[in-house]
């Protein structure tokens, strides 16, 4: 018996082969990030990158997956770690900035993007990065009490007006149950190819 026993029991064999197959790249380890990477590896994904050029700050804990002694660690880096402690799961933690020169390296040879970068420039680098590699992209992002996951090429790239990424409300719980959305549209699409845009609205707790 493995640690998928039951997700086995829910998702099938075709499914769960395809998924330990996948390559998935995160951009961002941060309030989505960090729990979308840990959703995916205990569902079954098998291969995993997770791009993110920050290190872990105290007022991280309360929304992120990090505990005390991992402050001033690099979040990449000790996601890998993490998640191959908890599942055994081994994830490529690449500490760098992603941006409109790299971003192709970057994401070369992956099967799906996953964009949950805090600020607009990122997010427009690995649209831009994902387009010309052809590789299906989705992006989730969070503001006030408003989450949304987004297809390109649905996905508009949000004004950059609000993009100081240090002072924003955030409730730990709506980026959980947004982190749990994308996950699951993400292991969605790895197993049958289904593409669905979701959006959340936390203070009715509406699903559209």
């Amino acid at each position: 018996m493995t640690f998928l026993f039951h997700e086995k029991l829910f998702r099938g064999a075709v499914a769960m082969t395809r998924l330990k197959d996948a390559k998935v790249g995160i951009c961002g380890a941060g309030a989505l990030g960090s729990h979308l990477a840990l959703g995916l590896a205990r569902t079954g994904v098998g291969h995993l990158r997770v791009i993110d050029r920050d290190r872990v700050e105290e007022r991280n804990l309360s929304t992120q997956t990090w505990s005390r002694g991992d402050v001033g660690g690099p979040k990449a880096k000790l996601l890998a770690h993490t998640i191959f402690r908890a599942v055994g799961t081994q994830v490529d933690g690449r500490m760098k900035e992603l941006t409109r020169s790299n971003g192709r390296a970057l994401l070369r040879g992956l099967d799906l993007v996953i964009d949950v970068f805090d600020n607009s420039e990122a997010r427009a680098a690995v649209q831009l990065a994902a387009a010309e590699l052809r590789i299906p992209c989705l992006h989730a992002g969070l503001a006030s009490d408003y989450a949304e996951c987004v297809w390109d090429p649905h996905y508009t790239v949000p004004s950059n007006a609000n993009d100081d990424v240090c002072d924003y409300p955030l409730a730990r719980n709506l980026a959980v149950v947004a982190a749990v959305l994308a996950s699951e549209l993400a292991v969605r699409f790895l197993a049958t190819g289904e593409k669905r845009d979701l959006a959340l609205t936390f203070g009715d707790l509406r699903i559209s």
